[in-house]
């Protein structure tokens, strides 16, 4: 193993010009959730040049490809390595030379840097294919961004079979962690995520006459306020669970009340049985108190992605390989989150880890958080990442 190890060091650090290259390409050229086809064509092109040609297309845009060793069966048991695609409807406040080309998207979730790190391991591990324990499965996924999630149309079109997939691990930029250094974390790590859309009609008038109208702006406010109730007094003090409101648009005037409003919020927690509770308060509270006073209700819970749960065996086996490659000083144990990621999807299917990928380095002012205008990464990152992909499949 130790001359596996030398080996994925030597070769990351001589092809880090290449995927720093590959990663600034991505960069200026981002994407939309399910509209990465000029991505798609390039990372088959990428993989065509290392010299991987089982390559297939998966949910329009996916690129599933193999590699396979000449020990390996054609469907032997593999270990999945995944990457996602698409880049976020944020235009791009950042200054350097590979900022992006197309306004209002950017990679501001580091897509751009998964993916471009999946294709400098694909390299070094179709170059020790030989050397592979087992077959291994590259999945660049479409969608990851936006529901129902990419994960779960490749998993309906049969990603994780033919070859079945034994095991399954991703990376994810980590911006308050420093480059080089990897966070990992056994059982629940991330949460489930719904999206809630809610209209109030109300009747609109005179900011003078509230008296003639039924004012929707303010049952809104009413909504929003009482609507934590479901939290902090119908939730087990022990599951994890937000509910928060991002958007309230009411278009009146100084002098006129709306007969509209419309609200837009996310739910989020880390327990099924009590997902599927909360969904039902929801709508019998929020019906109740807009019917209470006088407005009308349409409400729609867009049900997201499930809650992620690394398997603890194999977050345990690459934490520890992480260790002896990087320094046990190089690797933290990760709190729980209340964000969400779709490669939940898989973790309901298979053993997984979901692990994270350091990029700050406040010296370069490379300082922030992912979905921010001016996100970026410390670039040496990109070789911790390579050699952490490669280690998950020794």
């Amino acid at each position: 193993m130790t001359e596996i190890y030398a080996q994925i060091k030597s070769r990351a650090e001589a092809i880090f010009p290449k995927v720093k290259a590959l990663r600034e390409h991505l960069h200026q050229y981002p994407e939309l959730s399910y509209q990465e086809f000029e991505t798609s064509k390039f990372v088959q092109e990428k993989l065509r040049e290392i010299g991987i040609s089982d390559i297939q297309i998966m949910a329009e845009t996916g690129v599933i490809a193999m590699i396979r060793g000449k020990q390996h069966s054609g469907n032997q048991p593999c270990i999945a390595l995944r990457a996602d695609l698409d880049a976020l409807p944020i235009n791009e406040e950042n200054t350097a030379s590979y900022i992006s080309r197309n306004p209002g998207v950017m990679h501001a979730c580091g897509h751009d840097v998964h993916t471009s790190i999946l294709l400098g391991a694909a390299e070094i591990l179709y170059a020790l294919r030989d050397e592979l324990p087992h077959p291994v499965k590259l999945v660049f996924q479409p969608g990851e961004e936006k529901n129902p999630g990419g994960a779960s149309l490749l998993i309906a079109e049969g990603v994780l079979q033919n070859p079945p997939v034994k095991e399954m691990y991703a990376l994810h930029v980590f911006p308050e962690l420093e480059a080089g250094k990897l966070g990992f974390r056994e059982g629940l790590y991330m949460a489930s995520c719904d999206e809630i859309y809610m209209t109030i009609h109300g009747k609109g008038g005179h900011g003078a006459t509230p008296h003639l109208c039924i004012d929707p702006i303010m049952i809104g406010a009413t909504l929003i306020t009482q609507l934590q109730q479901i939290v902090s007094r119908k939730c087990d003090p022990k599951i994890p669970c937000v509910l928060s409101f991002g958007h309230f648009e009411g278009i009146g005037a100084t002098n006129v009340i709306p007969s509209k409003v419309h609200i837009k919020g996310t739910f989020r927690t880390m327990n099924e049985e009590w997902r599927e509770q909360a969904w039902e308060e929801i709508k019998k509270q929020a019906t109740a108190i807009v019917e209470s006073q006088g407005g009308k209700l349409d409400l729609e819970i867009s049900k997201g992605y499930p809650y992620l749960e690394n398997d603890p065996a194999t977050t345990q086996k690459i934490r520890s390989k992480a260790e002896a490659f990087l320094g046990g000083g190089n690797v933290i144990e990760l709190p729980i989150r209340l964000t969400s990621e779709d490669f939940s999807f898989y973790s309901q299917q298979v053993p997984v880890s979901f692990f994270r990928l350091g990029v700050r380095n406040e010296a370069k002012n490379i300082v922030h958080g992912v979905h921010h205008p001016r996100f970026d990464i410390d670039a040496e990152a990109l070789k911790t990442g390579i050699q952490a992909m490669c280690l998950a499949v020794f």
